[in-house]
Protein backbone atom coordinates (compact mmCIF):
# COMPACT_ATOMS: atom_id res chain seq x y z
CA UNK A 1 0.00 0.00 0.00
CA UNK A 2 2.84 2.41 0.76
CA UNK A 3 4.99 1.87 -2.48
CA UNK A 4 1.31 2.83 -4.43
CA UNK A 5 0.95 5.79 -2.49
CA UNK A 6 4.90 6.83 -3.59
CA UNK A 7 4.36 5.86 -6.96
CA UNK A 8 1.56 8.29 -7.19
CA UNK A 9 3.16 11.31 -5.31
CA UNK A 10 5.81 11.06 -8.08
CA UNK A 11 3.63 10.37 -11.13
CA UNK A 12 1.68 13.59 -10.01
CA UNK A 13 4.61 15.64 -9.71
CA UNK A 14 5.99 14.63 -12.75
CA UNK A 15 2.67 16.07 -14.40
CA UNK A 16 3.28 19.33 -13.00
CA UNK A 17 6.44 19.69 -14.16
CA UNK A 18 5.27 18.22 -17.13
CA UNK A 19 2.81 20.98 -17.15
CA UNK A 20 4.99 23.49 -16.03
CA UNK A 21 7.80 23.16 -18.59
CA UNK A 22 4.95 23.70 -21.44
CA UNK A 23 3.57 25.95 -20.10
CA UNK A 24 6.55 28.24 -19.99
CA UNK A 25 9.01 26.64 -23.04
CA UNK A 26 6.51 25.47 -25.85
CA UNK A 27 3.80 28.25 -26.10
CA UNK A 28 3.79 29.41 -29.61
CA UNK A 29 4.61 33.21 -30.36
CA UNK A 30 1.81 33.39 -32.64
CA UNK A 31 -1.68 32.52 -33.68
CA UNK A 32 -1.79 28.85 -35.30
CA UNK A 33 -5.20 29.65 -36.43
CA UNK A 34 -5.92 31.44 -39.77
CA UNK A 35 -8.05 34.58 -39.82
CA UNK A 36 -7.05 35.15 -43.43
CA UNK A 37 -10.43 36.31 -45.31
CA UNK A 38 -11.34 33.82 -48.56
CA UNK A 39 -10.43 35.02 -51.67
CA UNK A 40 -13.80 37.26 -52.95
CA UNK A 41 -15.27 35.06 -56.19
CA UNK A 42 -17.21 37.01 -59.03
CA UNK A 43 -20.22 36.58 -57.41
CA UNK A 44 -18.95 38.22 -54.18
CA UNK A 45 -17.72 40.93 -56.41
CA UNK A 46 -21.34 41.02 -57.94
CA UNK A 47 -23.02 41.17 -54.50
CA UNK A 48 -20.54 44.16 -53.60
CA UNK A 49 -21.47 46.38 -56.11
CA UNK A 50 -25.20 45.56 -56.28
CA UNK A 51 -26.11 45.66 -52.82
CA UNK A 52 -23.34 46.38 -50.05
CA UNK A 53 -21.77 49.57 -51.99
CA UNK A 54 -24.98 51.21 -52.92
CA UNK A 55 -27.59 50.13 -50.27
CA UNK A 56 -25.19 49.19 -47.76
CA UNK A 57 -27.06 45.60 -47.79
CA UNK A 58 -24.79 42.47 -46.87
CA UNK A 59 -26.49 39.95 -49.08
CA UNK A 60 -25.44 36.48 -47.01
CA UNK A 61 -25.19 32.98 -49.30
CA UNK A 62 -22.85 31.32 -47.50
CA UNK A 63 -24.07 28.65 -44.46
CA UNK A 64 -23.63 30.20 -41.26
CA UNK A 65 -25.39 28.08 -38.53
CA UNK A 66 -25.81 30.67 -36.29
CA UNK A 67 -28.26 32.70 -38.51
CA UNK A 68 -30.44 29.43 -38.68
CA UNK A 69 -33.19 27.63 -36.81
CA UNK A 70 -31.07 24.45 -36.33
CA UNK A 71 -34.11 22.39 -35.35
CA UNK A 72 -35.22 23.16 -39.28
CA UNK A 73 -33.98 20.85 -41.95
CA UNK A 74 -32.43 23.75 -44.23
CA UNK A 75 -29.51 23.75 -45.86
CA UNK A 76 -27.80 26.72 -48.04
CA UNK A 77 -28.51 27.85 -51.32
CA UNK A 78 -26.97 26.46 -54.91
CA UNK A 79 -24.67 28.63 -55.72
CA UNK A 80 -25.87 29.47 -59.24
CA UNK A 81 -29.24 30.01 -57.73
CA UNK A 82 -28.31 33.34 -55.30
CA UNK A 83 -26.97 35.70 -58.65
CA UNK A 84 -30.60 35.35 -60.25
CA UNK A 85 -32.33 35.44 -56.73
CA UNK A 86 -31.16 38.47 -55.58
CA UNK A 87 -31.34 39.89 -59.24
CA UNK A 88 -34.47 39.53 -58.75
CA UNK A 89 -35.13 41.58 -55.50
CA UNK A 90 -33.12 44.15 -56.66
CA UNK A 91 -35.26 44.83 -59.83
CA UNK A 92 -38.17 44.03 -58.33
CA UNK A 93 -38.42 45.55 -54.26
CA UNK A 94 -35.51 47.97 -54.42
CA UNK A 95 -35.80 49.54 -57.68
CA UNK A 96 -39.49 49.84 -57.55
CA UNK A 97 -38.64 52.01 -54.17
CA UNK A 98 -35.74 53.62 -55.49
CA UNK A 99 -37.58 55.06 -58.43
CA UNK A 100 -40.86 56.12 -56.10
CA UNK A 101 -39.37 56.48 -52.91
CA UNK A 102 -36.08 58.45 -53.95
CA UNK A 103 -32.39 57.07 -54.92
CA UNK A 104 -31.83 56.40 -51.23
CA UNK A 105 -34.56 55.30 -49.94
CA UNK A 106 -33.67 51.53 -49.24
CA UNK A 107 -30.37 52.67 -48.40
CA UNK A 108 -31.73 54.68 -45.54
CA UNK A 109 -34.13 52.10 -44.11
CA UNK A 110 -33.49 48.61 -45.17
CA UNK A 111 -32.21 45.36 -43.30
CA UNK A 112 -28.06 45.30 -43.18
CA UNK A 113 -28.33 41.88 -44.30
CA UNK A 114 -30.39 39.67 -46.94
CA UNK A 115 -29.91 36.01 -46.12
CA UNK A 116 -30.69 33.01 -48.53
CA UNK A 117 -31.77 29.55 -47.73
CA UNK A 118 -31.96 26.83 -50.22
CA UNK A 119 -34.90 24.75 -48.93
CA UNK A 120 -38.20 25.01 -47.48
CA UNK A 121 -38.59 25.97 -43.87
CA UNK A 122 -42.13 23.93 -43.05
CA UNK A 123 -43.78 23.99 -40.16
CA UNK A 124 -45.50 21.39 -37.71
CA UNK A 125 -49.04 22.64 -38.92
CA UNK A 126 -48.27 22.16 -42.60
CA UNK A 127 -47.16 25.69 -43.57
CA UNK A 128 -44.20 27.18 -44.85
CA UNK A 129 -42.30 30.25 -43.73
CA UNK A 130 -41.16 31.78 -46.41
CA UNK A 131 -39.40 34.61 -44.95
CA UNK A 132 -38.79 36.25 -41.42
CA UNK A 133 -37.52 39.47 -40.51
CA UNK A 134 -35.32 39.74 -37.27
CA UNK A 135 -35.44 43.07 -35.54
CA UNK A 136 -35.12 44.81 -38.78
CA UNK A 137 -31.80 44.07 -39.09
CA UNK A 138 -32.07 40.57 -41.21
CA UNK A 139 -34.46 38.94 -44.08
CA UNK A 140 -33.88 35.82 -44.49
CA UNK A 141 -35.46 34.12 -48.08
CA UNK A 142 -36.07 30.46 -48.40
CA UNK A 143 -36.63 28.03 -50.99
CA UNK A 144 -34.35 30.67 -53.15
CA UNK A 145 -33.30 26.91 -54.68
CA UNK A 146 -36.92 26.53 -56.12
CA UNK A 147 -37.20 30.04 -57.91
CA UNK A 148 -38.17 29.86 -61.53
CA UNK A 149 -37.68 33.65 -63.12
CA UNK A 150 -39.86 32.30 -66.00
CA UNK A 151 -42.55 31.36 -63.74
CA UNK A 152 -44.22 34.68 -62.89
CA UNK A 153 -46.37 33.11 -60.22
CA UNK A 154 -43.16 31.64 -58.35
CA UNK A 155 -41.88 35.10 -58.76
CA UNK A 156 -44.70 36.57 -57.58
CA UNK A 157 -44.76 34.54 -54.36
CA UNK A 158 -41.07 35.03 -53.76
CA UNK A 159 -40.80 38.57 -54.33
CA UNK A 160 -44.14 38.84 -51.69
CA UNK A 161 -42.24 37.49 -48.73
CA UNK A 162 -39.39 40.46 -49.06
CA UNK A 163 -42.02 42.51 -49.82
CA UNK A 164 -43.98 42.11 -46.71
CA UNK A 165 -41.17 41.72 -44.58
CA UNK A 166 -40.05 45.10 -45.79
CA UNK A 167 -43.37 46.56 -44.71
CA UNK A 168 -42.86 45.00 -41.18
CA UNK A 169 -39.14 46.90 -40.85
CA UNK A 170 -41.24 50.22 -42.14
CA UNK A 171 -43.47 49.83 -39.63
CA UNK A 172 -40.91 49.85 -36.96
CA UNK A 173 -39.09 52.74 -38.10
CA UNK A 174 -43.01 54.98 -38.45
CA UNK A 175 -45.82 52.56 -36.94
CA UNK A 176 -49.03 52.67 -38.56
CA UNK A 177 -52.63 53.79 -36.86
CA UNK A 178 -53.17 50.43 -35.45
CA UNK A 179 -56.24 51.66 -32.74
CA UNK A 180 -58.00 52.66 -36.34
CA UNK A 181 -56.99 49.47 -38.17
CA UNK A 182 -58.20 47.46 -35.13
CA UNK A 183 -61.71 48.89 -35.15
CA UNK A 184 -62.13 47.36 -38.94
CA UNK A 185 -62.21 44.14 -38.19
CA UNK A 186 -61.35 43.64 -34.28
CA UNK A 187 -62.97 40.14 -33.38
CA UNK A 188 -61.95 38.01 -36.77
CA UNK A 189 -58.24 37.01 -36.03
CA UNK A 190 -57.25 34.35 -34.79
CA UNK A 191 -54.05 31.83 -33.63
CA UNK A 192 -55.59 28.98 -36.12
CA UNK A 193 -55.69 31.32 -39.28
CA UNK A 194 -54.15 28.35 -41.02
CA UNK A 195 -57.15 26.12 -40.53
CA UNK A 196 -59.53 29.07 -42.33
CA UNK A 197 -61.00 28.98 -45.65
CA UNK A 198 -59.49 31.73 -47.67
CA UNK A 199 -62.98 32.89 -49.44
CA UNK A 200 -64.29 32.75 -45.56
CA UNK A 201 -62.00 35.08 -44.40
CA UNK A 202 -61.95 37.74 -47.81
CA UNK A 203 -65.63 38.11 -47.10
CA UNK A 204 -64.28 38.93 -43.14
CA UNK A 205 -62.27 41.56 -44.65
CA UNK A 206 -58.98 40.11 -44.83
CA UNK A 207 -56.57 39.86 -47.84
CA UNK A 208 -55.39 36.67 -46.99
CA UNK A 209 -55.58 34.11 -43.80
CA UNK A 210 -52.44 34.87 -42.60
CA UNK A 211 -53.78 38.41 -42.41
CA UNK A 212 -55.90 37.13 -40.06
CA UNK A 213 -52.67 36.04 -38.08
CA UNK A 214 -52.94 39.33 -36.06
CA UNK A 215 -53.02 43.08 -37.47
CA UNK A 216 -49.10 43.98 -37.88
CA UNK A 217 -49.49 40.78 -39.67
CA UNK A 218 -52.77 42.13 -41.73
CA UNK A 219 -51.01 45.24 -42.42
CA UNK A 220 -48.34 44.07 -44.09
CA UNK A 221 -50.25 40.97 -45.93
CA UNK A 222 -52.48 43.72 -47.12
CA UNK A 223 -49.90 46.20 -48.49
CA UNK A 224 -47.68 43.46 -50.28
CA UNK A 225 -50.31 41.58 -51.70
CA UNK A 226 -51.36 44.89 -53.67
CA UNK A 227 -47.54 45.71 -54.73
CA UNK A 228 -46.98 41.72 -56.22
CA UNK A 229 -50.86 42.04 -57.91
CA UNK A 230 -51.53 44.25 -61.16
CA UNK A 231 -54.71 46.19 -60.98
CA UNK A 232 -57.11 43.89 -62.56
CA UNK A 233 -55.73 41.11 -60.17
CA UNK A 234 -56.30 42.70 -57.61
CA UNK A 235 -60.02 44.24 -58.95
CA UNK A 236 -60.99 40.63 -59.05
CA UNK A 237 -59.70 39.60 -55.74
CA UNK A 238 -62.29 42.29 -54.56
CA UNK A 239 -65.25 40.99 -56.77
CA UNK A 240 -64.79 37.54 -55.43
CA UNK A 241 -65.65 39.14 -52.30
CA UNK A 242 -69.39 37.75 -51.94
CA UNK A 243 -70.03 40.07 -48.86
CA UNK A 244 -70.80 43.92 -49.02
CA UNK A 245 -69.44 44.60 -45.59
CA UNK A 246 -66.34 42.21 -46.19
CA UNK A 247 -65.65 43.83 -49.42
CA UNK A 248 -65.55 47.45 -47.71
CA UNK A 249 -63.75 46.24 -45.03
CA UNK A 250 -60.71 45.36 -47.64
CA UNK A 251 -61.17 48.45 -48.99
CA UNK A 252 -60.94 50.42 -45.96
CA UNK A 253 -57.70 48.22 -44.93
CA UNK A 254 -56.40 49.52 -48.10
CA UNK A 255 -57.05 53.64 -47.51
CA UNK A 256 -55.31 53.21 -44.06
CA UNK A 257 -52.48 51.51 -46.41
CA UNK A 258 -52.24 54.39 -49.09
CA UNK A 259 -52.43 57.21 -46.30
CA UNK A 260 -49.78 55.72 -44.42
CA UNK A 261 -47.35 55.56 -47.40
CA UNK A 262 -48.12 59.03 -48.23
CA UNK A 263 -47.89 60.47 -44.30
CA UNK A 264 -45.10 58.53 -43.34
CA UNK A 265 -42.77 58.61 -46.43
CA UNK A 266 -43.96 60.70 -49.05
CA UNK A 267 -44.64 57.50 -51.44
CA UNK A 268 -47.47 57.34 -53.41
CA UNK A 269 -48.62 53.63 -52.81
CA UNK A 270 -50.40 52.87 -56.40
CA UNK A 271 -47.42 54.23 -58.13
CA UNK A 272 -44.85 51.68 -55.99
CA UNK A 273 -47.62 49.12 -57.25
CA UNK A 274 -47.53 50.04 -60.77
CA UNK A 275 -43.14 50.26 -60.77
CA UNK A 276 -43.28 46.67 -59.10
CA UNK A 277 -45.69 45.21 -62.12
CA UNK A 278 -43.79 46.41 -64.99
CA UNK A 279 -40.41 45.22 -63.32
CA UNK A 280 -41.99 42.10 -62.43
CA UNK A 281 -42.72 41.96 -66.33
CA UNK A 282 -39.14 42.72 -67.35
CA UNK A 283 -37.97 39.93 -64.93
CA UNK A 284 -40.08 37.34 -66.39
CA UNK A 285 -39.50 38.24 -69.70
CA UNK A 286 -36.06 38.69 -69.83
Amino acid sequence: MKIFKIYRTMMLVAGVLTFAACAHEDQPKESQLDFSPLPKTELDKWITTNYLDPYNINAQYLWNQNKVDNNRFLFPPLVDKVKPALNIVKQIWIDSYSEIGGADFVKILAPREILLVGGVNSNSNGTRTLGIADSGQRITLFEVDYLNQKNRDNVTEFIHTIQHEYVHILNQNKPFDEQAWQKITPGDYTGTWHLEVLQNSRNLGFVTNYARNNITEDFAETASIILTSSIAEYDALLASITSDDGRDKLKRKEAIVVQYYKDAFGIDFYALRDAAQRNTTNVVNN
